[in-house]
Formats: structure tokens, C-alpha cells, sequence
């Protein structure tokens, strides 16, 4: 992707978790495998499967979860994209922020690995707002 910048990576973060977890006096395992049920549904609905195995359970490879927020996206922040709908995303809004998750959807490991901007740098409007099924049925 060409327009990726201010990369911020959360492998020591991780690291620290693991070797925390590991330790049976610090934190428990299940403590760090809490992943949301929802979370875990998205991983298998939307999720890109990665050629990581999961650290904890060395049980499944794991999912990433690519997340996107920003004020030029209107009510389209907080959603799920996958790496090629990124790819179109830089070229059509200014600025935008990604954070990857990774997800187990055996054990309920989960982690944000790394977060970036993508964009093309010019500033827009968020796109209008349209109704959706809560709005029309409340």
C-alpha cells in the first residue's frame, strides 16, 4: 500500500503479554484468551487468515482483523475491510486509521499487532449519512 505511514507495531506489547501469561502467578491464561463472541464471529466471517500460529493453544493459525476509523469515513469508521478493500480505500479518502487484530477462534487469543494511517493526505467530507435498518425500525 502505497500511502502507508506512522506504522506502530505492538510486538514487544505482545511478547510482554505472552511471557506474562506464562508466568502462572501474573496472569492466567484465560485472562488473556478473552476474546468477545463477537470478535471471534468476525474472525470467521470477515477475518484473513495469517501464517502465524497461535502462541497460546498452537492450535489453529490466526486471523487478522483489519479495523478502520477516521473522521472522513462518516458512519463508515469502526467497520471490518479486507486488505484489498484497503487498497481502494487510500485512494478515495484523505485519512484513515487501521489496526490490525489477530484472533484464535479456538482458544480466544487476541491481540492488535500493529495500527497505521493509509490516505492519500487530502482532506474531505465524510460522505452522507444514509439510513440504515436501526434507523427506519429503531
Amino acid at each position: 500500500m502505497w500511502s502507508k505511514r506512522q506504522e506502530v507495531d505492538y510486538a514487544l506489547q505482545r511478547r510482554a503479554t505472552l511471557e506474562a501469561a506464562r508466568r502462572p502467578s501474573r496472569v492466567m491464561g484465560p485472562d488473556v484468551c478473552d476474546a468477545d463472541p463477537l470478535l471471534v464471529r468476525a474472525a470467521l466471517h470477515h477475518g484473513e487468515e495469517s501464517s502465524v500460529g497461535c502462541p497460546m493453544c498452537s492450535h489453529a493459525p490466526l486471523i487478522n482483523l483489519n479495523y478502520v476509523f477516521g473522521e472522513q469515513l462518516g458512519q463508515y469508521s469502526g467497520r471490518i475491510k479486507s486488505t484489498k478493500e484497503l487498497e481502494e480505500m487510500q485512494d478515495e479518502y484523505g485519512e484513515f486509521k487501521v489496526c490490525v487484530v489477530e484472533v484464535c477462534t479456538e482458544c480466544g487469543w487476541n491481540h492488535m499487532i500493529k495500527a497505521y494511517l493509509l490516505g492519500d493526505g487530502r482532506k474531505r467530507k465524510p460522505p452522507r449519512r444514509r439510513k440504515t435498518v436501526e434507523d427506519i425500525y429503531g
